[in-house]
């Protein structure tokens, strides 16, 4: 029985969607907000700019960069963490593929539309229970007024709920493909078979398709991903040891954290209120506090309350 490697993985992804263009193009056709009669019949890869490797930017390298039939550029990436500069260098780096389209001497009528499409396995809208963000220039006024040449598509990963989207039936089993087929699993939905691109993509995410070379790959990137977690939580740590939530009163903060002294209940509260902010799970604030599930849930009512 087959063995899988999580897709979302760099080497992975890259092998799925770098590689081979059917599968590509079945992804964007399915995910893309593209009009009708303009689906994508063909594309031809282009090649993807590197930035340095190490472990704070490691997560800035553009996936997948491909051309289509009609001249149109998409930039794909998969993003596994999130952090306010990811949305600036996205729109940075489809306006670059969107200039460098022309030469010196040729016009602008010229110029073909470039996609950005970001797979995210993190949330970054915490406003809204939408997982599908779709971004165009527009009229503030007039949504109907359009100036082409620029899309944005991210995708919320943690956030998909295939329920809610029962009419796009082929971008519903590539979004399961990401979440649901994980490193060491053996055994997949049948629904996720019933797309022939889709088998393929799963045969390529099997432990046996890959050397030990590529594995030790495989591990590294998953290692330079807990590197620029553990960096995030002590920027929040950090951040909270300098007061950034300070809009909790001080008796209640000390009413609510029963049992702890008055400063390390301040410390703690305020590292649990960021933490929520950001959407970290019970077993994540627990981790990070120390705290036990009770001592945390009472602090999460106190928040709560005063917010």
């Amino acid at each position: 029985m087959a063995r899988y490697l999580d897709p979302k993985n760099d080497l992975i992804f890259k092998r799925i969607f770098g590689e081979h263009p059917n599968l590509l193009k079945s992804f964007l056709n399915a995910l893309m907000p593209l009009k009708a009669g303009q689906q994508i019949e063909s594309l031809e890869y282009l090649p993807a700019e590197q930035v340095p490797d190490n472990p704070a930017k490691k997560n800035s390298i553009v996936d997948v960069r491909c051309i289509d039939n009609y001249g149109r550029q998409f930039i794909v990436e998969m993003q596994m963490l999130w952090n306010s500069s990811f949305s600036n260098r996205l729109v940075f780096n489809a306006s670059k593929a969107y200039v460098r389209q022309l030469e010196k001497s040729q016009r602008y009528h010229l110029l073909q539309p470039v996609y950005a499409l970001a797979i995210l396995d993190s949330v970054f809208d915490k406003q809204t229970a939408e997982f599908y963000h779709h971004y165009r220039i527009v009229n503030d006024r007039n949504t109907e007024e359009v100036i082409e040449g620029l899309e944005f598509v991210l995708v919320e990963l943690p956030k998909f709920r295939a329920e809610t989207w029962t009419e796009r039936r082929l971008a519903v089993l590539w979004l399961r493909f990401l979440r649901e087929v994980e490193e060491q699993q053996s055994v997949v939905s049948d629904d996720l078979k019933s797309d022939a691109e889709i088998r393929q993509a799963l045969e390529l995410c099997e432990v046996g398709a890959y050397t030990n070379a590529e594995l030790a790959v495989y591990d590294a990137y998953w290692d330079a991903i807990r590197v620029e977690n553990s960096l995030i939580y002590e920027g929040i740590i950090e951040g909270e040891a300098k007061g950034e939530a300070k809009g909790i009163a001080k008796g209640r903060a000390e009413g609510r954290a029963e049992g702890i002294a008055e400063g390390e209940a301040k410390k703690l509260i305020n590292i649990v209120l960021n933490c929520k902010r950001n959407s970290f799970s019970i077993e994540q604030m627990q981790a990070i506090t120390g705290l036990g599930e009770e001592e945390l849930q009472e602090i999460l009512r106190s928040i709560e309350s005063t917010l």
